[in-house]
C-alpha cells in the first residue's frame, strides 16, 4: 500500500490537500482551484499536456505533504521557553484590540488583524493586503483580494469559516510595487513561507505574514447546512453572510438579497461552529500540528481564557513569533492603531486548551496511519511525541490511535477519492 506521496495527485486523491492554492500560483497554466462542496477547495488540472516532473516545485512547497520548522527558528533570542515544545516559537504575547471603534466592533475578536494590516498600509508604506473576503456572487463562498485601503479592508473584516485559497493569488504580491501583508490560515502561511524561498521577487515583497488561529476548515457543505438550519431556502438568494463580529464573539447572521429586513434565524458562535460547522472539517485538518500559525510573523486568536461578557467588543490574543512581528505590534500600539498589554505565557495555554489536546493526539494518529499504510504528511521539529506523552491521559492516548483507525475506514482513507 502506498504510504509515500509521489505526485501532486496523491495529495489530492488521499484527502491531504489543504486547499491553500500554492500549486495554482506556481503553475496557473496547468492548474486552477475549484470548490468541491463536500471536501473543500481543490486543484484541478486544466491542461494535461505536461510532464508531472514540472510540478516538482509545487510538491516541494505543499503543506499537505510536509510541514517542517527550520533549525534556525528555535535559535531566536528571547523565545518563551515554556511554550516552545507545544506552541512553537513565541517571543511575546499581547492581549489587544483595534483602537478604531468601527474596526473593533466589526472584527471577530477585537479587530486586531485588520488594525495591524491598516497600520502596515498607512505607516509602513506597504502596497496591499492579501486576504480573504466574501464572494460577490455567492456570499457563502470566499475569494482572495489585494486590499489597498481601509474601505477595502473593512469589506473583508471578520472570520470566514468556509474554504479559501489565498496562495493562488500570491502573484498579486509578487508583482506589487512595494511589500505587502499576507493574511491566511496557518497552512496558507506555511505554504507562503515555503514558496517565497523559490521566488526572489515574492520574498522581497512579503512585508509581513499574519496567521489566524484555526481549528480546521469546514467544507462548503458545512455552510450550506448551517444556512438551511437558519431558514435559508436558496443560498444563492442571499446578499451577505457574517460568521462572527459586531461584538465578541458575535452572531452568525444572513442578509437577504432583495429585502434588507428579511429575517433569518441568527446563530451564536457555539451553535454555528460548535454544533454544525466543525463536523464538516476536511480530513487534513484533523492531522495538522499547526493550529496557531507557527510559521507566521504574527499569529492571532481568541483569548478564550474567560467567557465573553454580554455586549463585549472583544480582544485578540497576539503572538509575536518573529522579531519582525514583535516590532510591528509594538509600533502599531505606539502609533495608536492597537491598544493592548503584554501578557504572561500561561494566558495562551488557558485560552486554547482544546488546541493543545488536538496537537497531543497527533502522534497517536500518525502512528495509526503508518500502521495501516495510509498516506500522511511528514511533520518535522514539532515535538509531537512529547505532546502526546505529557498532555493526554492514558484513555486519550488510546483514543488517539483507536479513533484514527475508525476514521480510516469511515472516511475511506486508504482509497483514492475522485473530485471530478
Amino acid at each position: 500500500m502506498l504510504c509515500k506521496l509521489n505526485k501532486l495527485s496523491d495529495v489530492i486523491d488521499y484527502q491531504l490537500c489543504c486547499g491553500c492554492g500554492v500549486c495554482a500560483y506556481l503553475h496557473p497554466e496547468f492548474i486552477s482551484i475549484v470548490d468541491v462542496p463536500a471536501f473543500g477547495r481543490r486543484p484541478r488540472y486544466t491542461n494535461f499536456s505536461f510532464d508531472s516532473s514540472i510540478l516538482k516545485d509545487a510538491m516541494q512547497v505543499c503543506p499537505g505533504i510536509c510541514l517542517a520548522h527550520s533549525k534556525n527558528v528555535f535559535n531566536q533570542k528571547g523565545l518563551i521557553a515554556s511554550l516552545l515544545k507545544n506552541w512553537g516559537p513565541v517571543l511575546e504575547i499581547w492581549e489587544a484590540h483595534a483602537a478604531d471603534p468601527e474596526i473593533r466592533f466589526k472584527g471577530s475578536s477585537g479587530g486586531a488583524i485588520t488594525a495591524l494590516a491598516l497600520y502596515c498600509l498607512e505607516q509602513e508604506n506597504m502596497t496591499g493586503v492579501l486576504h480573504t473576503v466574501p464572494d460577490d456572487e455567492k456570499p457563502y463562498c470566499n475569494k482572495t483580494v489585494l486590499s489597498q485601503n481601509k474601505i477595502e479592508l473593512l469589506a473583508g473584516i471578520g472570520s470566514r469559516y468556509s474554504p479559501a485559497s489565498p496562495c493562488e493569488k500570491l502573484y498579486e504580491v509578487e508583482k506589487a510595487l512595494q511589500p505587502c501583508v499576507v493574511i491566511g490560515k496557518p497552512c496558507d502561511i506555511a505554504a507562503t513561507q515555503n514558496v517565497r524561498k523559490l521566488k526572489k521577487r515574492l520574498d522581497t515583497n512579503i512585508g509581513l505574514t499574519i496567521a489566524c488561529f484555526c481549528a480546521g476548515t469546514p467544507s462548503t457543505n458545512g455552510t450550506l447546512e448551517m444556512l438551511r438550519q437558519m431558514g435559508v431556502g436558496d443560498p444563492n438568494c442571499i446578499s451577505g453572510l457574517r460568521y462572527r463580529g459586531y461584538g465578541w464573539p458575535g452572531m452568525t447572521t444572513v442578509q437577504g438579497e432583495n429585502d434588507d429586513n428579511c429575517y433569518y434565524q441568527a446563530l451564536s458562535y457555539k451553535e454555528s461552529w460548535g454544533a454544525i460547522l466543525q463536523k464538516y472539517r476536511q480530513w487534513r485538518c484533523y492531522i495538522c500540528p499547526d493550529h496557531t500559525g507557527e510559521f507566521a510573523d504574527i499569529a492571532v486568536g481568541d483569548p478564550w481564557y474567560r467567557e465573553p461578557q454580554k455586549n463585549e467588543l472583544g480582544q485578540s490574543l497576539l503572538l509575536a513569533r518573529t522579531e519582525r512581528g514583535r516590532q510591528i505590534i509594538s509600533k502599531a500600539i505606539a502609533s495608536g492603531y492597537l491598544m493592548g498589554n503584554i501578557k504572561e505565557a500561561k494566558i495562551l495555554v488557558a485560552s486554547q486548551p482544546n488546541l493543545l489536546k488536538t496537537r497531543g493526539r497527533l502522534w497517536g494518529q500518525i502512528a495509526a496511519l503508518k500502521l495501516f499504510g495510509v498516506p500522511h504528511p511528514s511533520f518535522k521539529r514539532f515535538n509531537l511525541f512529547s505532546s502526546w506523552l505529557f498532555h493526554l491521559t492514558f484513555r486519550e492516548k488510546i483514543a488517539s490511535v483507536a479513533g484514527t483507525i475508525k476514521r480510516i475506514y469511515r472516511k475511506k482513507l486508504k482509497n483514492r477519492v475522485s473530485f471530478e
